[in-house]
């Protein structure tokens, strides 16, 4: 494929980044990157140049995606030792597509203009999965000129790709999807344990609730997690877990109750106790597993 000559970064190559960012290579594009981990050989194979640090990559590529775990993990790179702002040159555009702090999101936003570049929020949904496969939910904060400039990109790894408003609605947003996301996990997990121990097969009551109204993705992604035992990590309950809590502390500094969200995140801490935090968050279904001293299905 030729090469459009668009000069595109991505920073953290982990379960999602790699696939995101191969999909931008083979959308035509140049590509740098830097990760803490190896780079994975199909993306040197296809072309990628790796940089010794996000700086060289701010320096090099004139859009900079970054897809990192955590708020401290995204100022680091922003703002540490040979971060991005550190080659960073007037008219780039960062674009932050992990999960992080709303707030701490439109102060480093601000940062950035402050250094005549652009900033997006871009969060996703749609787990490794949705990375292969292109069709991520993307849910951008940011102004309405700079992500008509990187939606192009933006196509090449999702399918809805939505302009929520200013800088930290995008984080927002994720937030939101993550409450509703664990919430649905909770209630398929309930309902599979309180099936099993019952007596009835959860296959067969799985397979009847996705055709009522009881249907979800969850009920469907997950729910065949449960029943199949198949925990390896899409998305890992330790990240879940960052997500409820931030979702937690907007809520405190907001005056709002999250009942249900607590409760969530009550049953995440407790499968993260039991060892089970880097399994994918479907997993939760152990703590209710551990709570009825019956597992939906007996493990592999």
């Amino acid at each position: 494929m030729t090469k459009s000559g668009l000069k595109v970064g991505f920073i953290g190559l982990g379960i999602m980044g790699t696939p995101m960012a191969m999909n931008l290579i083979n959308g035509g594009h140049v590509l740098f990157v830097n990760t803490r981990s190896k780079v994975a050989p199909e993306l040197a194979q296809a072309g990628a140049t790796v940089c010794t640090s996000p700086a060289g990559v701010a320096e090099r590529a004139d859009i900079i995606f970054i897809m990192v775990p955590d708020t401290p993990d995204v100022e680091k790179v922003l703002f540490g030792d040979n971060g991005v702002t550190k080659g960073l040159s007037k008219g780039k555009v960062v674009v932050d597509m992990s999960s992080i702090d709303p707030i701490a999101t439109k102060a480093f936003a601000k940062k950035i203009n402050e250094l005549g570049c652009d900033y997006l929020d871009a969060p996703v949904s749609g787990g490794e999965v949705g990375a292969k496969a292109a069709s991520l939910t993307i849910m951008v904060g940011g102004e309405q000129a700079v992500f008509d400039r990187v939606k192009p990109l933006f196509d090449l790894m999702g399918k809805n790709i939505n302009l929520i408003g200013g800088n930290g609605d995008g984080q927002t947003c994720k937030v939101a999807n993550q409450i509703i996301v664990a919430l649905n996990i909770a209630a398929v997990s309930e309902a599979l344990v309180f099936a099993s121990k019952a007596g009835a097969d959860p296959a067969k009551v799985r397979a009847a609730l996705m055709g009522g109204f009881a249907s979800s993705r969850i009920l469907e992604v997950h729910g065949e997690r449960m029943i199949k035992r198949t925990f390896n990590p899409g998305f890992r309950i330790a990240l879940h877990q960052k997500d409820l809590n931030l979702a937690l502390q907007g809520a405190k500094a907001l005056n709002v109750a999250l009942p249900q969200t607590a409760n969530a995140a009550q049953l995440m801490q407790a499968c993260a106790a039991l060892g089970h935090g880097q399994a994918d968050h479907s997993a939760l279904v152990k703590a209710l597993e551990a709570l009825a001293q019956h597992p939906v299905a007996p493990d592999a």
